[in-house]
C-alpha cells in the first residue's frame, strides 16, 4: 500500500491539473493585465486634468497681473507745463490693447505695449518696449497663454462717455479708463475644462486727464 502512495507521488501532476493550473494562471495575468491598464488610464487622465488647471490658473494669474496689479493707464507729463496725458488703452470684443508692466525676470518691470488676443485656436499676449517717439516698432514679441481655445470675449464696464450711465459694452477707446475689465474664455465642444467669468478691476485713483493720449 504504501509503495503505490509513494509511487503516485513520484508521478508529479496530471495532463488535468497542469490545464487548470494554466488556465488559472492566465485568468489571473489578464486580470493583473486590466488592472495595470485601468490604472495608467486613471492616471493618466488625472496628469492631464492637473495640467490642465494648472494651465488655467497660469493664465489666469498672468491676466489678473497685466490687468489689475499696475497702473495701465498712469498720468505722465507730457511737456515741462505740467499737463498730463494718459497712456492708450483701447479694447474690442476679442482683443485688447494696453500700455502696461511687463517684468523682466530679475525683480523689476518694464512699460511694454501689450495685445492680448485670439490667433487661431491659441490666446497669445504680444507685447514690445514701450516708445514714447513715434517710429517703426520691431515685430512684437510673442507668448502662448492658452491653447485650444474657441472663443474669446472681453467687456468692459464704465461711462464711455459723461452722459451715458456706467454698462457693460463690447468696445472700448478713450482716455478715460473702465471701471471693469471681464474675460470670458469659451473652448471646443467636448473639452472639459471651465474658465469662469474673470473679472478684473484696474488701479481706482488714477489723475484726471487734462490732456490727449499718446
Amino acid at each position: 500500500m504504501h509503495a503505490r502512495t509513494n509511487m503516485r507521488r513520484q508521478r508529479g501532476f496530471t495532463l488535468l491539473e497542469m490545464l487548470v493550473a494554466l488556465t488559472v494562471l492566465g485568468f489571473l495575468m489578464v486580470g493583473l493585465n486590466e488592472g495595470v491598464r485601468t490604472g495608467l488610464g486613471m492616471w493618466s487622465r488625472e496628469a492631464r486634468q492637473i495640467g490642465s488647471i494648472a494651465e488655467l490658473d497660469s493664465t489666469a494669474r498672468i491676466l489678473r497681473s497685466l490687468l489689475g496689479g499696475v497702473p495701465l493707464a498712469p498720468a505722465v507729463p507730457a511737456d515741462p507745463t505740467g499737463s498730463s496725458h494718459v497712456i492708450s488703452f483701447s479694447g474690442t470684443a476679442d482683443r485688447l490693447v494696453f500700455v502696461g508692466d511687463m517684468p523682466t525676470g530679475v525683480g523689476t518691470t518694464r512699460l511694454a505695449d501689450i495685445t492680448l488676443a485670439l490667433r487661431g485656436e491659441q490666446l497669445v499676449l504680444l507685447w514690445n518696449p514701450h516708445r514714447r517717439e513715434q517710429s517703426a516698432a520691431p515685430a512684437p514679441n510673442e507668448t502662448e497663454l492658452l491653447r485650444g481655445v474657441a472663443r474669446i470675449e472681453f467687456a468692459y464696464w464704465g461711462t464711455p462717455d459723461r452722459d451715458s450711465p456706467a454698462t457693460w459694452v463690447t468696445q472700448w477707446n478713450g482716455s478715460a479708463m473702465p471701471q471693469l475689465i471681464r474675460i470670458r474664455v469659451s473652448f471646443p465642444e467636448g473639452d472639459r475644462r471651465h474658465w469662469p467669468d474673470m473679472i478684473v478691476a484696474p488701479p481706482v485713483g488714477l489723475p484726471q486727464v487734462t490732456g490727449p493720449p499718446v
